[in-house]
């Protein structure tokens, strides 16, 4: 018996010799090979492992086509969701359900988006986004530039809430600020409002906002970098502010003054 052991050692050790022929030969062809050769075989391999890589990260990202229009009850933001799809006015009234169609930006791509016009009531507001935040490629923030004197205390403690969330996606989406409503004479601009926004509003309304949409989370969220006065280039995330008015100088009878909201959505397509 221990010296049929000992010549199945001696043979390689049952299934593990019948590869060892194959082993050896693998072993003395690496050896032989051109050093140059083999450094240029890992270098193909590097480069195609990268564009599956690319490829993949590519296809994710055009399957996100989705544009979220957020913001307050009565910021003009289904007028807006109109106006970019017909270009027309129409008298708009307070929704409790979100509204998509498909938009064709004005680039030479002939690329679309799905505009998503979500419910702005306290109550709707963050659950809507949370059903559609995973499909969004961007996030448009309206603001009423007329009223913002008014409700910068909403509107900062629902940006917190939609900038806190959007900061820990994938995705990560671009953000635009788009401070509407410009045709009315109050009218706050895009910079003053980014000022006052940035002058501790944010940051300050860590305490006021109830939750962030993601529930699990018990600390509030910081924005910004500890110890320094808050700006919005401090963000992982790109925000970008316009003006636009989804009126038009004219009312009803008259054309909108969203063009540059229009370039913005032709760029991020």
């Amino acid at each position: 018996m221990a010296s049929a052991d000992s010549r199945r050692v001696a043979d390689g050790g049952g299934a593990g010799g019948t590869f060892q022929p194959y082993l050896d030969s693998l072993r003395q062809e690496l050896q032989q090979t051109d050093p140059t050769l083999l450094s240029v075989v890992l270098a193909v391999l590097a480069v195609l492992l990268t564009l599956v890589f690319w490829k993949l990260i590519r296809s994710r990202r055009s399957s996100q086509r989705a544009v979220l229009l957020v913001g307050l009850c009565d910021s003009g933001k289904t007028l807006l969701f109109v106006r970019l799809l017909t270009g027309l006015y129409r008298d708009t009234q307070t929704s409790i359900t979100d509204s998509c169609a498909v938009y064709r930006v004005n680039n030479n791509r002939g690329n679309s988006l799905t505009l998503i016009d979500l419910p702005g009531h306290e109550s709707l507001r963050l659950q809507f986004l949370e059903r559609f935040k995973s499909s969004a490629r961007a996030i448009v923030f309206v603001v009423d530039s007329a009223a913002f004197q008014r409700e910068v205390k909403d509107v900062a403690e629902f940006l917190y809430q939609v900038l806190t969330d959007s900061m820990g996606l994938k995705n990560t989406p671009s953000f635009l600020i788009a401070c509407n409503k410009q045709d009315i004479a109050m009218a706050k601009s895009a910079k003053l409002i980014q000022q006052q926004l940035e002058n501790n509003t944010l940051r300050v309304t860590r305490s006021a906002a109830p939750s962030t949409l993601d529930s699990s989370s018990t600390a509030p969220a910081q924005l910004g970098k500890k110890g320094k006065e808050f700006e919005f280039s401090q963000l992982p995330l790109k925000v970008e502010f316009l003006e636009c008015s989804a009126k038009g100088g004219r009312g009803d009878v008259g054309s909108a003054d969203i063009q540059d909201l229009e370039k913005w959505l032709a760029k991020i397509a």
